[in-house]
């Protein structure tokens, strides 16, 4: 990645000039990065059948953002979270990036925003033309069990024969055919299956950040069975899962049909489904809104893994190479991002570097620092809070955001 953002960045010297390249901004110059990676990632992929989806109109997205991104602090704050922000320099928030990346495989009037009621200002401002009773908006925050269910009972409402992706709205792909293809390939086989099915990232490291997928070698029609679901192991057992190729990081993606699900909950998590199902008559009704604010909060907090991905026996994965990242880290996104000749990142060229390398630099518009000695740290001003950190200590951060707030208040937060 190093190398080749190198290279972007002679090539682009070389051809705009050296004063037409000092005043290109830096969203042109990263957005730029990221239309050539993902030419490059699309050479040789499987074109997706994107009109045979389309034209079967069973396809629904749903969309989860409600989180707070607390490991993206300072930067992302309760009244603005990470998807609503763009953290990559491209002109775009990552929940507008997703979108327009669903937009390709479903109609949007199939595609529902799963978010929380204080998000409905931000969703509607930057997903432009979407309407109101596409977002999905849960009164408390109760993990992803509840707001599935509640998203697929209202769908079985509509449309019986629904095929459901289920999808988070932070994260990177690059590799965007490639993802599509993926996501289609599911959709044929859940729509012929009572399959629970999930995306599954190939490898490439042994990261202890993310939770991981034991599957079968055998597969039938490219779908893997999946043996069970793998907390965050430590840098040795990581290192096993990689060496054995017969793990996968979950990436919080899954495809199914909408009675898969229903049936999953009803067997796996009854208390979820008696409580949605007393809902089927007002659902895509006016009444909608004052049922799931009165019935909602009574739902378990708990996490669609929990509730009934760890106990289905139906369970499967299709292998993916995606350029994928849940950019859920400082250094994560440092990863990803344009880097000079230091190994730094940065989101403005108004800088005096000395003696300073394998930094993240997130400043805003405008801003000038001088920055001397610094090694592997992650620098972030929001104005009202600038956090020096090191990389190698960066989990902490959210637990350093917790004590922010209850030293000084929740305008920290």
């Amino acid at each position: 990645m190093l190398r080749l953002s190198q290279f972007i960045f002679k090539e682009t010297r070389e051809r705009l000039g050296t004063l037409s390249f000092l005043i290109n901004s830096i969203k042109f110059v990263t957005l730029a990065v990221f239309r050539i990676l993902k030419g490059l990632f699309m050479n040789g992929t499987k074109v997706f059948n994107k009109e045979k989806i389309m034209q079967q109109n069973n396809t629904y997205v749903l969309i989860m953002a409600g989180g707070v991104g607390s490991r993206f602090w300072p930067k992302s704050r309760n009244h603005f979270p990470k998807q609503f922000i763009d953290i990559l320099g491209t002109g775009q928030s990552l929940l507008q990036m997703t979108y327009a990346r669903f937009l390709q495989i479903c109609p949007k009037e199939n595609i529902y925003i799963l978010s929380n009621q204080d998000y409905k200002g931000l969703v509607m401002a930057q997903l432009d033309g979407i309407a109101a009773s596409n977002i999905l908006l849960e009164p408390s925050r109760n993990n992803t069990a509840p707001c599935i269910a509640y998203a697929t009972y209202k769908i079985l409402q509509q449309n019986p024969e629904a095929n459901i992706v289920v999808a988070p709205s932070d994260h990177l792909i690059l590799k965007e055919t490639a993802f599509l293809d993926k996501i289609t390939q599911a959709l044929e086989y859940t729509s012929k299956n009572e399959a629970l099915l999930t995306l599954g990232i190939s490898p490439t490291r042994p990261d202890t950040g993310y939770g991981y997928i034991h599957f079968e070698q055998e597969a039938v029609a490219g779908v893997h069975e999946v043996n069970r679901f793998m907390e965050k192991p430590v840098l040795k057992k990581a290192k096993e899962y990689l060496a054995s190729g017969d793990y996968l990081w979950n990436a919080g993606i899954f495809i199914w049909s909408a009675k898969s699900i229903q049936k999953a909950f009803q067997t796996h998590a009854p208390e979820i489904a008696k409580l949605f199902e007393q809902g089927n008559s007002v659902y895509n009704t006016s009444e909608e809104l004052g049922f799931i604010q009165e019935n909602y909060p009574n739902s378990p907090n708990i996490s669609i893994d929990y509730a009934i991905l760890e106990k289905a026996t139906n369970v499967f994965t299709i292998p993916a190479d995606i350029g994928w990242s849940d950019l859920g880290t400082w250094a994560s996104l440092h990863e990803v991002l344009p880097k000079d000749a230091s190994n730094n990142s940065k989101s403005t060229d108004h800088l005096h570097l000395e003696a300073t390398s394998n930094c993240i630099i997130h400043l805003p518009s405008g801003k000038a620092a001088v920055i001397k000695g610094l090694d592997d740290f992650i620098i972030v001003d929001d104005e009202k809070v600038l956090l020096i950190y090191p990389k190698s200590s960066e989990q902490e951060i959210k637990s350093v955001a917790g004590a922010m707030v209850a030293t000084y208040g929740k305008e920290y937060l």
